[in-house]
C-alpha cells in the first residue's frame, strides 16, 4: 500500500467528549432542555437573544475546566512530525486542538471563544460573557457568538473542498456522520481516490463508506494510529 503524503483529518464531538466537553447530541447532550431552533438558529437569536447568549455563555465558562486528551495531543504530534501535508478540520467549537499543540486548525462550525458582529461581520477573540447590550467597537452592531447555526453556511468550505480533493488519506475521528456537509466528506475524498479511515466508539451511518473503521475511545485509537503512521514514515526514510 502506498504511504500517504497528504492527510485530511476531520474531528467531531467524540474527540472532545473524552475531555469532559458535553456533546450536542445524545443522552445528556447540550440540546437537552432546549429545542435546537431556540438556541442554534438565526431565528432563535432574533426571537430571544438573551436565551441564546446565556446558552453559549454557559458553554464558554466551562471550557477552561476541560483539558486536551491524548487524541488531541497525538493529532498535534502528527501535524508537527508528518513530512507531508496535514489538514485538520474540526466540527468542534472548543479550543482543545489549539491547547493540545495543533499549529493549524480549521473550525468549520465556528469558535466559542470568538464573537461576530451581526452588522459589519468582524470576528474578534472573546472569552467573557455576551448579552443583548454587547456591541461591536467598530460599528456599534450587536455581537453574537461566532458559531455556525442551523441554516447557516459552514466556514472555509472552498479551502476544505480543495484539501479534500487533494488528499490521499482521509480520517474522520469522533464524528457522528449526521451533519452535512461534513457527513459527505468521506464520499468526496473517496471519489478522488483517497483511502478513508474512521475512528469512533461504534459504527455510524457513514461507516460503510470507509475503507477501514477502528472502534474504541479516540484517546486510545488515535495515538496508536499516529505512532503507526509515523513509524512507517521513518522506515521509508
Amino acid at each position: 500500500m502506498k504511504t500517504p503524503s497528504r492527510l485530511f483529518l476531520l474531528t467531531g464531538a467524540g474527540v472532545s467528549a473524552e475531555s469532559g466537553v458535553a456533546t450536542f447530541r445524545g443522552a445528556g447532550g447540550l440540546w437537552e432542555g432546549h429545542r435546537i431552533e431556540e438556541v442554534a438558529s438565526p431565528e432563535g437569536f432574533a426571537a430571544n437573544p438573551a436565551l441564546v447568549q446565556r446558552f453559549y455563555n454557559d458553554r464558554r465558562r466551562l471550557l477552561p475546566t476541560a483539558s486536551p486528551n491524548p487524541a488531541h495531543l497525538a493529532i498535534a504530534r502528527l501535524q508537527r512530525e508528518f513530512p507531508g501535508r496535514v489538514t485538520l478540520v474540526t466540527q468542534n467549537v472548543d479550543d482543545l486542538h489549539e491547547r493540545g499543540g495543533s499549529p493549524e486548525v480549521v473550525h468549520m462550525h465556528g469558535e466559542l471563544l470568538k464573537a461576530r458582529c451581526v452588522f459589519c461581520k468582524r470576528v474578534r477573540d472573546w472569552s467573557g460573557d455576551l448579552d443583548e447590550e454587547t456591541r461591536c467597537g467598530d460599528c456599534g452592531g450587536q455581537l453574537r457568538p461566532h458559531i455556525v447555526w442551523f441554516g447557516e453556511m459552514p466556514l472555509a468550505l472552498d479551502a476544505i473542498f480543495e484539501a479534500l480533493g487533494a488528499c490521499d488519506l482521509f480520517a474522520a475521528i469522533g464524528t457522528s456522520g449526521q451533519v452535512y456537509p461534513a457527513a459527505g466528506f468521506v464520499e468526496m475524498a473517496s471519489r478522488h481516490g483517497a483511502r478513508c479511515l474512521e475512528f469512533n466508539l461504534e459504527s455510524t451511518a457513514t461507516s460503510p463508506h470507509f475503507d477501514e473503521s477502528r472502534t474504541g475511545p479516540a484517546s486510545r485509537t488515535v495515538p496508536a494510529w499516529v505512532e503507526e503512521l509515523l513509524e512507517c514514515q521513518d522506515a521509508e526514510a
